[in-house]
């Protein structure tokens, strides 16, 4: 199991990943890359173990994009975390899995949004180098 599953997240990753569920052919070369397992293969309607593609737990997701390199067909994209849900909700997906899980897709990810917006108010505005001093 991966460390601190189940805990809270203190700080929030800059960017988060997202599958354009239309690009994936459900390779899983991003699963084998993975190094919190946040992502998972989901099966095809018709032909459940001929079709599938894969989906992002974005609670888990660290940002550390090893998908985003390693996805042979472009299909995963590393998004700014405050724009993350309305790139969910459009990524597509087989309509069964889209109609089931869409809403708690989408609110999870602005949750997150909603979170990285609050943390990055509340950091302090990073102060520019001090300018060398004349001797």
């Amino acid at each position: 199991m991966a460390k601190g599953v189940g805990k809270p997240r203190k700080k929030l990753p800059k960017e988060l990943a997202v599958v354009r569920a239309d690009n994936c052919t459900g390779c899983e070369a991003c699963v084998e890359v993975c190094p919190v397992d946040c992502i998972y293969k989901v099966p095809g309607e018709d032909q459940p173990s001929l079709q599938s593609f894969v989906d992002i737990d974005l609670e888990r997701c660290i940002g550390c994009s090893l998908c985003e390199r390693w996805c042979p067909w472009d299909a995963i994209d590393m998004v700014d975390t405050v724009d993350i849900a309305k790139h969910v909700a459009v990524k597509g997906g087989p309509p069964e899995y889209v109609a089931k899980n869409q809403d708690r897709l989408t609110t999870v990810a602005q949750q997150l949004a909603d979170l990285c917006a609050e943390q990055r108010a509340a950091a302090p505005a990073k102060k520019a180098p001090a300018a060398e001093k004349p001797a």
